[in-house]
């Protein structure tokens, strides 16, 4: 394998570690922001640089169809053709099963123009229409040429709301699919293949999954099949089932998950990477992430007000611009998200940095309740955080009052 996970500091099943891929050694817990075609809409690779991005997510299914793969791989491969010097991650290429509120690792292409079967998934085409055919080892052989520090295998996601025996096949195909990837994977000395667990919310079928993963012992695993419609409750509860049963050694990656909220709660639950769009798209409808919740520079409220979006950041952006100045921005100007995905993605990263710190100095319990205490000023903090953290071992009474449902 091409990586090296070194554990650096822990609190109950929360931990800090170095990630040292082939392109850059990492700190995590880590979020890593999605370049579709190998390009944060509107930042320069330099500037995810400067705010201190450590991994990239690319995907796999757009860059084969443009530019295509054949063409990154003559060029010199993915970083080199996006001037990225930093890690890469590439997912598996597959397609989006169901339609979801934010896009989770799966590419885009709609149900009922896929047809899954042991061979592969069967889908037309977005550019001419004509059917295509991926299969483990296609995927694999793509991002291969690609060339990012961590590929993906290729899996069968269904739906978490759904029950019944398609959940089951699903999972036993993704142990099968797995085979397939190990096989077909030729980089393994540069390139790292995880797994992902799948299963739905049923406890035994992710169990069977995660137990399947660990006897190929491969250099990661991921979480998959979740921010898909479930409730929190189960959401976190599958978190913590998985995490608990993975490798102590091996990084853990909870796919599609970007509130940080929900970054916080699977950290300390042991989980080590994530990925979404929701910090950038949501930057593109003018809403901005400050530790209070978010902030919507589109209203009206904030056409006369000076302060920056969140007077305690130290980004480009709060040094910057005020309020006012985004929100006549964010209505008529391109220039608009583009700022507010920067800050979004500085607030991202810092939070990452904040994580690792305060888990490493022993101070995480303390960064958590402060995390909530800002969130839900009112100690209102939802129930399923509460039982989350009480599983994690972090003690939250100083900082939530009463709870509240929400499902």
């Amino acid at each position: 394998m091409a990586l090296r996970f070194e554990i650096l500091g822990r609190f109950n099943r929360a931990r800090a570690a170095n990630l040292t891929l082939p392109h850059h050694v990492c700190q995590t817990p880590l979020f890593m922001p999605v370049g579709t075609q190998g390009t944060i809409k509107g930042l320069a690779t330099n500037q995810l640089e400067d705010i201190g991005c450590q991994i990239i997510l690319g995907n796999t299914y757009h860059l084969a169809l443009r530019p295509t793969s054949e063409l990154i791989d003559e060029l010199g491969g993915l970083h080199k053709f996006m001037n990225w010097p930093r890690a890469l991650l590439t997912d598996s290429g597959g397609f989006q099963m169901v339609i979801l509120r934010y896009l989770m690792h799966f590419v885009v292409s709609l149900l009922h123009l896929a047809d899954i079967t042991e061979k592969g998934v069967t889908f037309q085409s977005p550019v001419d229409g004509k059917p295509m055919l991926l299969t483990p080892e296609e995927s694999i052989q793509i991002q291969n040429r690609i060339g990012a520090d961590i590929i993906m295998a290729l899996d069968d996601v269904v739906k978490t709301t759904i029950t019944g025996p398609r959940i089951e096949e699903a999972m036993y195909r993704t142990l099968r699919w797995i085979d397939r990837c190990i096989a077909a994977h030729k980089r393994p000395k540069e390139q790292n293949l995880f797994g992902i667990v799948q299963g739905g919310l049923d406890p035994v079928l992710r169990d069977i999954c995660v137990r399947g993963l660990v006897d190929r012992n491969l250099p990661g695993y991921a979480i998959g099949g979740l921010a898909g419609g479930e409730d929190k409750d189960s959401f976190w509860r599958v978190v913590a089932q998985c995490t608990a049963a993975l490798p102590e050694d091996k990084p853990r990656y909870v796919m599609g998950v970007g509130y940080p909220l929900d970054i916080v709660v699977c950290s300390a639950l042991g989980a080590d990477m994530y990925d979404c769009v929701y910090p950038t798209r949501t930057a593109r409808f003018g809403t901005a992430l400050i530790p209070e919740g978010v902030l919507k520079l589109k209203n009206k409220a904030m056409a006369d007000d000076t302060r920056p979006i969140d007077p305690t950041c130290d980004c480009m952006v709060c040094k910057n611009y005020s309020r006012a100045y985004i929100h006549c921005l964010v209505t008529v100007d391109a220039m608009g998200s583009q700022l507010v995905s920067y800050h979004n993605l500085y607030y991202m990263m810092k939070l990452s940095r904040d994580l690792h710190s305060s888990i490493i100095e022993g101070k995480f319990p303390e960064f958590v309740c402060e995390f909530l205490q800002t969130m839900f000023p009112k100690g209102d903090v939802p129930e399923w955080v509460c039982n989350a953290m009480e599983v994690a071992g972090i003690d939250i009474s100083s900082c939530s009052h009463h709870v509240v449902v929400t499902r």
